[in-house]
């Protein structure tokens, strides 16, 4: 018996707050019961919420019949339709009211084929909901990297005091041209990036501190880009009074995990007198995912 193919998408909205608005999207989701969202993540400080989607995976998946692209599609539509940038706000970054898109080859699948999904959705999104996209990773032909594209789209910068994240972008022009879609951004809708990876983990660690400026130092030494752990990224995010994130893309959790970040962060925090909560993850762990999603599609 052959084994099922698996892949996931993980779609962040720039929304939190609008109940309306996430039911309308998660109603979307639904419409197609062969796929299913197996976890959801809400933030309401950073007014943020991420869903991770599976479905099976055919080896001949094209722009026409792919499921899980066809879900993931769905579901940006309703974002568009029922929420404006102009009016969010949050202390988490975004260039868009879909900010980010990562397709994940789970169970059997390949990255070539997440690569597949992601450039067909940009396709989608670029020409039927004319937003600038830009593609990633696997998905992109030079292997741009998303740190890198996001860095000169502005998205490290807070645009308002507090650090704090409102509005839509100011500019139409955008300083470097999307794969799909016009070259001019809509203040409502921002652009979208979208990109096919391995499985990466994202972990948050809290530290008690209203002091952004020195977390956002403790960030830096902790991420590999600063000279700290490899393969982790990490920025510095206020959270609430009183509490400033140190969040965290782990690209190769089987190297560096959760736990090592979590020590690493509270030996830092340590020098500067700064006490540390608990970190988390924000989604399932990349088995637990396979099996969630394997027990909702057989009920």
């Amino acid at each position: 018996m052959l084994k099922p193919m698996l892949a996931c998408g993980k779609v962040y909205i720039s929304e939190s707050r609008n109940r309306v608005a996430l039911e309308s999207i998660e109603q979307a989701a639904k419409l197609f019961p062969e796929a299913a969202v197996v976890n959801k993540f809400e933030d309401k400080t950073y007014n943020r919420v991420g869903y991770t989607v599976v479905s099976k995976v055919t080896p001949n998946c094209s722009q026409d019949s792919c499921l899980l692209k066809s879900v993931v599609f769905a579901i940006v539509k309703a974002a568009f339709e029922t929420i404006d940038l102009e009016l969010h706000s949050g202390t988490h970054p975004r260039l868009g009211v879909v900010d980010h898109i990562c397709f994940h080859p789970l169970a059997h699948a390949s990255l070539d084929q997440a690569a597949g999904m992601a450039k067909y959705l940009a396709v989608d999104i670029g020409s039927h909901l004319q937003v600038p996209t830009f593609l990633y990773g696997a998905a992109n032909r030079e292997g741009r990297t998303l740190d890198s594209i996001r860095r000169v789209l502005g998205y490290f910068k807070p645009n308002a005091c507090g650090n704090q994240w409102i509005g839509g972008p100011k500019a139409e022009s955008l300083p470097l041209r999307p794969d799909e879609g016009p070259a001019e951004v809509t203040p409502a809708k921002g652009v979208v990036l979208i990109g096919a990876t391995h499985w990466v983990d994202n972990y948050n660690v809290p530290i008690f501190s209203a002091d952004v400026a020195t977390v956002h130092r403790i960030a830096k030494h902790v991420s590999g880009r600063g000279g700290g752990l490899p393969s982790v990224q990490a920025m510095a995010l206020a959270h609430g009074e009183g509490v400033t994130e140190v969040a965290c893309n782990l690209l190769e959790p089987s190297k560096v995990g959760g736990d090592r970040v979590q020590q690493e962060v509270e030996r830092l925090a340590e020098e500067k007198g700064l006490a540390v909560g608990k970190g988390y993850f924000t989604d399932l762990s990349h088995e637990k995912i396979i099996e969630s999603y394997m027990k909702l599609v057989s009920v």
